[in-house]
């Protein structure tokens, strides 16, 4: 169990051991439960997720200034991990399957390595395809998934995507 003054003098590092755990939350005299999906860094503030029996969902933010406890009720597992990973991910990832997904990532590395660009996986899921340490692919892996501050790297990499989507459909 982790009092207030606890929690807020712990960092972003320490904040990241709950994601994905089922918690108990008291602030403010208030209690909530739920699956941690993420910690402000700046505010210490807790998003918590509460799957329903009719299928949807409930979010709830809890101030990190009015953190009393917090305590780990559950560690979960991979099944829970993975709904919540693809909570909030876009309309046209959520059209795949994880199976599907898994199958565009590893055509895309092997296309990427086939053309000598320097591909590793990131994340703790090894979800996001990283270009030489400079550009970021995330799912679906398609042109527009692409992020580098270097914009030559990006356009060059989102062209070699654009025809390697065009020669596997």
């Amino acid at each position: 169990m982790v009092t207030m003054n606890e929690w807020m003098k712990k960092g972003p590092l320490e904040w990241q051991d709950y994601t994905y755990k089922e918690v108990r939350v008291t602030a403010s005299e208030k209690e909530y439960t739920g699956w941690v999906l993420t910690t402000d860094p700046v505010s210490a503030n807790v998003v918590l997720v509460n799957f329903l029996d009719d299928g949807s969902m409930s979010v709830t933010g809890v101030m990190g200034h009015a953190v009393q406890f917090v305590e780990i009720v559950n560690e979960g597992d991979n099944g829970v991990r993975e709904k919540l990973m693809h909570l909030f991910m876009s309309g046209d990832c959520k059209a795949y399957s994880p199976e599907d997904l898994e199958k565009r990532k590893n055509s895309l590395k092997k296309w990427l390595q086939k053309n000598h660009i320097p591909i590793t996986e990131q994340g703790d899921l090894q979800t996001t395809l990283c270009v030489a340490g400079v550009l970021t692919i995330d799912p679906p892996y398609g042109p527009e998934n692409c992020s580098s501050s270097n914009e030559i790297i990006l356009s060059r990499v989102q062209d070699l995507i654009r025809g390697h989507l065009a020669t596997s459909q």
